[in-house]
């Protein structure tokens, strides 16, 4: 397994060096995607689970899932292209790079060059053949040749890839803001409208998806996403700012200032991640002790982090705006009991572990330090979640 894991240091510009690796074994690249497989499915019934608690609303349950299941095909989608990634095979197929030390997902590299080839997938698709038409090359070599049809399967994965790209909806390094209309907020001309906005990026720094949620009051003459002034000057806002370096704090407070007819009452972010796994990857501390000792096999060998932030509105303060205006400006509630105070730039922030059941049971056996108000999710091949805290 080691040989099949080429790691190396590298070094982004501003931020410190991380450990990449390259999957050159195609089975085991096979084996990484599959345990995404298994993961990404089973994030959509733990929002369903929060939604049961009443941590989550429908439509917000409905907008993480789209995300999530988004997320799963782009995995779908890169596990087609790296199908035959041994370089064993001469065929200068590319391997995968991934995040082993901090985050165990993809490097933003790999998801920004499937955008890029996303936007030729038509002209590739035009020169290859169909699946049926390799299918039934690889037959012919077989039978007719006894040899392996390597350039053929080759051929074959980088077809089913493109069709994914072409197919569309999928997790794309930047995913634009978008609104839902929620409610309106009094009557005639103090009438409020109430959105949920909500987008979504790879992140660079971290190499790991992130999703946003911003409940908002519009004060505006025209909805939102209806006008042709406003709404393309919040979209480019919102993804500049959507960095995991930005605190919430720092976020809403600078939206708050460049729109004065748009309220951010409360805003999270979603880390889906890091993942970890004995196998995959090199993060160190308890969880990494747990998995190793836990000794799963393939498909129950990794643990996803799972975190929310989240910042609320507590009060509302006037400011002069112009000779003779006001604005309403937001006055944001930091947790004081948080372990850092306002450090962290949010009202709260919730973590939670999911896994399967054998490396949960030796993580409660363990009850390592710093777990204790970690919420755990436990989840099965056949879809059940438990909840534990």
């Amino acid at each position: 397994m080691t040989n099949d894991i080429k790691t190396s240091e590298r070094t982004s510009a501003g931020f410190a060096p991380r450990d990449h690796a390259e999957l050159t074994d195609t089975q085991i690249t096979r084996r990484y995607f599959s345990k995404f497989e298994k993961i990404t499915a089973h994030l959509a019934r733990v929002a369903g689970q929060m939604e049961v608690e009443g941590k989550l609303t429908r439509d917000e349950v409905d907008v993480l899932a789209r995300y999530l299941i988004k997320l799963g095909l782009s995995f779908k989608a890169l596990a087609n292209k790296y199908h035959m990634s041994d370089k064993a095979y001469g065929l200068g197929a590319a391997t995968l790079t991934f995040d082993r030390r901090d985050s165990g997902f993809p490097v933003h590299a790999e998801l920004l060059q499937m955008a890029s080839d996303a936007a030729q997938a038509g002209t590739h698709l035009k020169g290859m053949a169909s699946v049926e038409d390799l299918k039934s090359q690889m037959v012919s070599q077989i039978v007719g040749d006894l040899t392996v049809p390597k350039d053929l399967q080759y051929s074959l994965s980088q077809r089913l890839y493109y069709e994914e790209l072409a197919k569309g909806d999928l997790f794309w390094p930047q995913m634009h803001p978008d609104v839902i209309w929620r409610r309106n907020k009094g009557e005639g001309r103090d009438v409020r409208r109430v959105y949920l906005a909500h987008w979504a990026v790879y992140d660079s720094e971290v190499n790991l998806p992130t999703i946003y949620l911003m409940e908002l009051e519009d004060t505006g003459r025209t909805a939102l996403p209806k006008d042709e002034r406003r709404w393309p000057q919040v979209q480019s806002h919102l993804m500049a700012q959507s960095m995991a370096g930005l605190k919430l704090v720092t976020i809403a407070t600078g939206f708050d200032k460049d729109f004065d007819d748009l309220h951010p009452k409360r805003l999270r972010r979603f880390h889906v991640g890091p993942m970890y796994s004995h196998t995959f990857t090199q993060q160190t501390g308890p969880l990494r002790e747990v998995l190793a000792e836990a000794k799963s096999p393939p498909g129950e060998d990794w643990a996803l982090a799972w975190t929310v932030e989240e910042l609320k509105s507590q009060s509302v303060k006037e400011e002069k705006s112009g000779w003779f205006g006001t604005v309403e400006r937001e006055i944001f509630a930091l947790d004081p009991f948080a372990g850092s105070g306002s450090n962290i730039g949010a009202t709260r922030m919730e973590r939670a572990i999911i896994m399967p059941a054998r490396p949960f049971q030796v993580l409660a056996e363990k009850n390592p330090a710093g777990f204790h108000d970690v919420r755990k999710f436990v989840v099965s091949p056949g879809g059940r979640v438990l909840s534990y805290r």
